[in-house]
């Protein structure tokens, strides 16, 4: 692992040409209901069995909700053999210090279709 990074630091990195892979370690249900734009969710449970999805990375942040647990992932995943060449972080203070725009894959209730009665 290669330390923490600002929030600040991730939104800029986020918006360059080359943006890190952001891997989102809260469960599945958390993650559909807000999100970094454009971040994978490998749950944390399951990273060990998934890290190898990660090799091809340049460089990860790991995030979480208050940035605790992605402080162990990424030291997970900077152990792992194949991104040993690849800058891991972790996200300071997790999504609750993020300031950027989030992205949601669920849908509102006021987004269904109407009811046919």
């Amino acid at each position: 692992m290669d330390g923490e990074i600002s929030p600040s630091t991730v939104a800029d990195l986020h918006a360059s040409d080359a943006p890190p892979r952001i891997v989102d370690i809260r469960n599945p249900t958390a993650f559909a209901r807000e999100h970094i734009p454009e971040s994978v969710n490998i749950p944390f449970e399951e990273l060990p069995d998934r890290v190898a999805e990660l090799t091809d990375a340049d460089r990860i942040i790991t995030v979480c909700p208050h940035g605790q647990a992605s402080v162990q992932a990424a030291r997970l995943i900077g152990s792992y053999e194949g991104t040993t060449d690849c800058q891991v972080e972790s996200m300071e203070g997790g999504l609750t210090a993020w300031d950027g725009p989030l992205a949601s894959t669920t849908q509102s209730a006021d987004e269904g279709p109407e009811a046919p009665f």
